[in-house]
């Protein structure tokens, strides 16, 4: 889309703002092609607002993609819960929304923080955009709050931007106008390609085409779930010693404590620190294989062409599962052991999950999103427009 030079634009519009709030360090890989996008456009002022749902993990994230909050609400001790943190950041976000009255409020996502931002915006009558929307699983306790919290922004964003066209498909059929949707992609593509088109070492330690990746950290897996998923992988290494498990482990102490009460002391199985995204992205590149409950990773992996094990019984994520490059195997210790079992010793399979496939876009979502912005709050016109279900990724 052409846009208009500065001189140009000044005599049609004013300068529109922007408000991203960003709670998670996925938020922050997701929405930093946007916001990137949007500071070069001359039509556009950006302000960025930090909740400190992942406190430390959100601060470094930040500065790897050079980032800055205009606001860094601080995680509170006594906020345990998603309600406390709800509540808690609805009425500091109110209070920044007066003072900055903000065009338009950002978020992404199915997190607490996006949540509050949809609400604490609507209070204010500003316009919402969800990026990665329409994204649904069968109850709405699957995941938990997560599905609770995307349902409930769809129902007064502005604008809702679809990854793929099963996610536009669930927005249409729950009475979101087909004007109001937007089938972007998803911008975690646009991160992705960039950074492993560098083709960054992998971390330390990390041995490449042997190593299993795993990441864990999802609320409804705590206690027994992830006990059980975790015996089952260091059963599986101990029968097979060419393969190695690298596990960056999240902070959350529920995540932390099980990880070293059953994987730690093994002298094939690393539990390290968070890494960098860069980091990450050489991970996923040299992995064997990903075993994961992590959405974005269900995103990256398959662009990739590395296989994912999912530690979910749903996912909301149905497209890579459909191509046949992810497969969903719970946390039972028996499911979880013959999954890495038959990937080990069937080639077919592996070969089968080993491609590279863009269910979930081609590295352009963040430009449709500017230019879907561009359109609606300054009053453009699209010359092409792009019909709602037209786009599709190849595979």
């Amino acid at each position: 889309m052409h846009h208009p030079r500065r001189d140009q634009f000044r005599r049609s519009v004013p300068v529109r703002t922007f408000a991203f709030v960003i709670g998670t360090r996925p938020e922050v890989i997701k929405l930093a092609p946007i916001i990137r996008r949007l500071r070069n456009a001359q039509w556009a002022r950006v302000r960025i607002v930090t909740s400190g749902q992942q406190a430390d993990l959100l601060d470094n994230a930040l500065a790897e993609f050079g980032l800055k909050p205009d606001l860094a609400i601080r995680h509170r001790a006594a906020c345990h819960g998603p309600a406390q943190l709800a509540s808690s950041l609805i009425r500091r976000l109110d209070r920044f929304f007066a003072d900055q009255k903000p065009d338009c409020v950002l978020a992404q996502g199915d997190t607490t923080t996006a949540y509050a931002a949809s609400v604490a915006a609507f209070y204010r009558r500003i316009a919402f955009v969800h990026i990665e929307a329409g994204l649904r699983t069968a109850a709405l306790d699957a995941p938990f709050p997560e599905e609770f919290h995307r349902r409930t922004i769809a129902v007064s964003a502005a604008l809702h931007c679809a990854p793929t066209s099963a996610a536009a498909q669930n927005l249409l059929r729950e009475s979101v106008p087909r004007q109001n949707i937007l089938l972007s992609g998803n911008t975690v593509i646009d991160s992705l390609l960039e950074v492993a088109a560098t083709k960054p070492a992998p971390p330390p330690g990390f041995e490449p085409n042997r190593t299993i990746l795993l990441t864990a950290h999802r609320r409804e897996n705590f206690g027994s779930p992830l006990r059980d998923a975790f015996a089952a992988i260091r059963a599986f290494v101990d029968i097979t010693p060419d393969l190695a498990v690298y596990f960056p482990v999240h902070p959350n102490p529920n995540a932390r404590s099980a990880a070293h009460e059953i994987l730690s002391g093994h002298p094939r199985i690393q539990l390290v620190e968070p890494l960098g995204y860069r980091d990450i992205v050489a991970a996923i590149q040299n992995a064997w294989c990903v075993v994961t409950d992590s959405g974005g990773l269900q995103e990256e992996a398959p662009a990739l062409a590395k296989p994912v094990l999912v530690l979910r019984d749903v996912t909301e994520r149905p497209e890579a599962v459909a191509s046949g490059v992810v497969e969903l195997v719970g946390t039972s210790r028996d499911a979880v052991f013959k999954s890495l079992y038959e990937l080990r010793n069937s080639p077919a399979k592996y070969a089968k999950m080993a491609r590279s496939v863009f269910p979930y876009g081609d590295g352009h979502a963040s430009k449709r999103i500017v230019d879907a912005l561009y359109r609606r709050f300054t009053g453009a016109s699209d010359p092409e427009p792009a019909h709602l279900l037209q786009l599709q990724y190849a595979s």
